[in-house]
């Protein structure tokens, strides 16, 4: 598999953050990292003029990171040096680089700090609505990741595919999490999150093609749209148009017409049969 298909690390998911938020943002500095074994260290550092910054780790309820981290919300200091609201544990990192303005942002999943993005400048800098919406965006897009895939992972932790089938149970797990990450990925508007999702969904059909023999061949090659999908998964556990509509945010008629056209394509004359045929080309787990 070539490296721009493979799935990034979570390494360089912040790394990949901190450019972002150097770019959305007036400040000069960007850096961060998530938590590993209660500490946040710092992988990524993009516009520091000295190595200070080099080997930071924030302990939480610790400086304004570990405060931002304690109490889920942004924390900023127009004075760093001089502010009486947080410790000074990481002064020799932060005014070693010099920096007066700093703005903490938690990335926070399931209610939980998984980490903190900074944002600084060397002057006195004023912070408002303009500068803290793009830099919440980019937390909230790092943790809304993070969150597709623990849930991901969770499920996958529960099926282990051995050289016998997998239980029928499991197998539902496998297309009820297939399922639920269409439905993740069409209230995305972010097209490279929703690209990383569906590279998570491709694992899993391959997992139930791993895992379970259909005894026939592929069909020949099907080409369904993104819409088609999405209805055709949710169809696959038996839910209603109406319901599909409900998941998927689509009109019932709507609904109607992307499975129509899934079964012509499919050359079906039910769901059922379509859902059966999609699952022997791989198009569904």
């Amino acid at each position: 598999m070539s490296t721009s298909t493979e799935m990034e690390s979570e390494t360089e998911l912040v790394a990949r953050a901190v450019r972002e938020l150097a770019q959305r943002t007036r400040f000069p500095v960007a850096f961060g990292g998530l938590i590993d074994e209660g500490v946040v260290s710092v992988t990524s550092i993009v516009g520091n003029r000295t190595h200070s910054l080099d080997g930071l780790r924030v302990r939480p309820e610790r400086g304004l990171g570990g405060r931002a981290m304690m109490e889920l919300r942004p924390r900023m200091t127009s004075d760093y040096g001089s502010s009486q609201q947080i410790t000074h544990d990481y002064d020799v990192f932060v005014l070693g680089e010099g920096l007066r303005t700093l703005l903490a942002l938690p990335i926070v999943v399931s209610g939980r700090p998984r980490g903190v993005l900074y944002a600084g400048a060397w002057d006195r800098t004023p912070v408002g609505g303009v500068t803290t919406a793009p830099a919440m965006q980019v937390a909230q897009s790092v943790a809304e990741e993070l969150r597709v895939r623990d849930e991901v992972e969770r499920r996958l932790r529960s099926v282990t595919p051995s050289s016998a089938s997998v239980p029928p149970r499991h197998r539902e797990e496998l297309r009820e999490s297939f399922a639920e990450l269409r439905s993740i990925a069409a209230s995305v508007d972010d097209a490279d999150l929703r690209a990383r999702i569906a590279q998570v969904e491709q694992r899993l059909v391959m997992l139930a093609d791993d895992a379970v023999s259909t005894g026939t061949g592929p069909i020949p090659t099907i080409h369904l749209s993104r819409r088609e999908t999405d209805v055709l998964a949710c169809a696959a556990l038996g839910a209603t148009n109406a319901e599909i509509g409900g998941q998927l945010g689509l009109r019932e008629g709507t609904v109607k017409a992307y499975l129509g056209t899934a079964m012509s394509k499919l050359d079906a004359s039910t769901r059922h049969a379509a859902v059966a045929k999609a699952r022997r080309a791989g198009l569904l787990p």
